[in-house]
């Protein structure tokens, strides 16, 4: 497995597509690795993030079974006389997993609920019922964060004042075109400390990703030592 942080040019006119559209980036990770090379294996899969905004710049995050190639992505959104990303093999940082360990962790998630009865309006919706729907409030995103915890392999430990180590920003819908069709997701960005309960468990989380949407940039989790800067989340 690897892991490969690249710098975005947000002042770059063509950059906007790849970082207003998570079709779009979608598509351009996927391009960076030839037809034959597989996607997934037993560590892992292909999955991204974005760190950042439009305005002020961002990063692309990429965990793949192979190394990407990214110069499509450094032509349209990078700095072309500049090779602007590095990857690292990710598979030491995997074989470290322990129990008992305490990370610095970032996630950015698509927090959804299966509805088995619509309580919304008198006699119910048949319609919604079976359907995935976002949880909007900080709320249920966390709560929806700390029930999947456990069988993601950790914990999210309280300070001394009782509060969860985690933090909510970017939250939000992003609504964008896929084809010929519109597809809308509700995100938040969690931020904080975890406690590995579960190693080969929690090797799978970093692997393989959390949540639903991981094709448009949500499940991607990455963890650093404590006290660490963001920029070497996932490091």
């Amino acid at each position: 497995m690897y892991i490969t942080r690249m710098a975005l040019n947000a002042a770059r006119p063509s950059s906007l597509k790849l970082l207003s559209s998570p079709y779009a980036m979608h598509a351009a990770v996927e391009a960076a690795f030839p037809p034959n090379v597989a996607r997934t294996d037993e560590r892992g899969r292909v999955l991204w993030r974005l760190d950042g905004s439009s305005t002020s710049g961002a990063w692309l995050y990429v965990v793949s079974p192979e190394k990407p190639d990214l110069t499509h992505v450094c032509e349209q959104a990078g700095w072309p006389l500049y090779k602007s990303w590095e990857t690292k093999r990710y598979d030491g940082l995997l074989d470290s997993i322990a129990e008992g360990q305490t990370w610095a962790f970032r996630l950015k998630a698509n927090p959804v609920r299966k509805v088995a009865k619509d309580k919304g309006r008198a006699g119910g919706n048949g319609a919604v019922v079976g359907k995935r729907l976002g949880h909007v409030t900080a709320d249920q995103q966390i709560d929806w964060l700390i029930s999947r915890a456990p069988r993601c392999g950790f914990e999210v430990p309280t300070n001394r004042l009782g509060a969860l180590e985690v933090a909510l920003s970017n939250r939000g819908r992003e609504t964008f075109k896929r084809g010929d069709s519109k597809v809308t997701l509700d995100v938040a960005q969690f931020d904080g400390v975890l406690r590995v309960v579960d190693a080969e468990a929690f090797r799978k989380s970093l692997g393989f990703g959390i949540g639903h949407a991981k094709g448009f940039g949500c499940g991607l989790l990455t963890v650093a030592p404590l006290g660490a800067e963001v920029s070497q989340v996932g490091r």
